[in-house]
């Protein structure tokens, strides 16, 4: 939780669980992709069954994706840390897919942690980069949101922030041969 000491995203979490919800039944399980978190947390005190990566560098380990047992697959706010998507969309092996992802931002820079390598976003999506992608590697969209998130910050960027979408959230399937 330390990420989130002073920020944490109640309004992100709140519609990420509500468009869940609307998704996936609690019989099914996930494998949330990325290490457990504050948000594989809300999903399993919301009665689902999670289960999560180990921390293995998920552009070079597609381990997990063949090996664990789930019906759904979720990458919340991880697809903008991998230099590959593509290679782990082809190996998802299941058939429902939620994912979501922080827009680019025009008036802001790429985030990127000068402590943390693994903090830093190599992808800044723009919709539809995100959408091709899933038809790329054989995925339907059959959901969609975007939605903004202010901050309680003075000056034009918080500003732009209150009517800017700033998370794009999608449920696929996968298109049967």
């Amino acid at each position: 939780m330390t990420m989130y000491e002073k920020t944490f995203p109640n309004k992100r979490f709140r519609l990420t669980l509500e468009f869940l919800q609307k998704h996936v039944s609690t019989s099914e399980t996930i494998f949330d992709f990325g290490v457990p978190n504050p948000f594989s947390k809300i999903m399993e005190e919301n009665g689902y069954t999670v289960k999560n990566t180990k921390g293995e560098d998920l552009d070079n380990d597609h381990t997990a994706l063949q090996t664990e047992d789930y019906t759904v697959f979720t990458a919340f706010e991880i697809f903008e840390h991998l230099l590959n998507p593509y290679t782990i969309l082809q190996n998802v092996k299941c058939d429902k897919l939620l994912i979501s992802i922080p827009l680019r931002l025009w008036f802001s820079p790429a985030y990127r942690s000068k402590t943390d390598m693994w903090d830093r976003h190599y992808h800044e999506f723009e919709d539809w980069q995100l959408d091709w992608l899933l038809e790329k590697t054989g995925w339907k969209i059959t959901d969609r949101l975007q939605f903004t998130h202010p901050v309680k910050k003075l000056g034009l960027r918080p500003l732009l922030r209150y009517f800017t979408p700033r998370y794009y959230i999608v449920a696929a399937e996968k298109i049967k041969a």
